[in-house]
């Protein structure tokens, strides 16, 4: 076998294993998980809760992720929304009772406290918007730069 043929055939085997996880999300967890919404294989979906997870259609959950839906300290759950066509980067963190608007970026290793209105780009500890009126395609792909 080739490479490149090695390559295509690993490439369809990790499509078919993302679907199927997502599939696992929804009919034994309970998720409500969007279309062709990726999520990788090293994000963690807080299962204390997990009828509140809430993810849009065509939205990647990258690599070390957390989303959390439960509180341990004030003994509570908290839905977490995330919208359509998002990019979650990186070793993230979704904290408890967040909605993230549609469209939205979140850069690697962010801590997300608070709401995030669509399109917005967010950074940081705790995140804050760095840009406004953010346009993405599926997947959170940006599609361009508002100006």
């Amino acid at each position: 076998m080739t490479a490149p043929r090695v390559t295509r055939i690993r490439e369809k085997l990790r499509d078919v294993v993302i679907i199927l996880r997502r599939q696992y999300f929804i009919r034994v967890w309970g998720m409500d998980i969007g279309e062709g919404t990726s999520i990788s294989m090293s994000a963690k979906l807080d299962k204390t809760n997990p009828r509140g997870i809430h993810i849009g259609k065509y939205t990647t959950v990258t690599f070390g992720v957390a989303i959390l839906t439960h509180d341990y300290v004030n003994n509570r759950d908290a839905d977490v929304r995330i919208g359509d066509n998002c990019f979650i980067g990186a070793h993230s963190i979704i904290l408890p009772g967040v909605t993230i608007g549609d469209s939205c970026i979140v850069a690697a290793a962010s801590v997300v406290a608070r709401d995030l209105p669509s399109g917005s780009l967010v950074s940081g500890n705790p995140a804050r918007v760095v840009e406004h009126n953010v346009k993405t395609t599926h997947y959170g792909v940006r599609s361009s730069r508002a100006t």
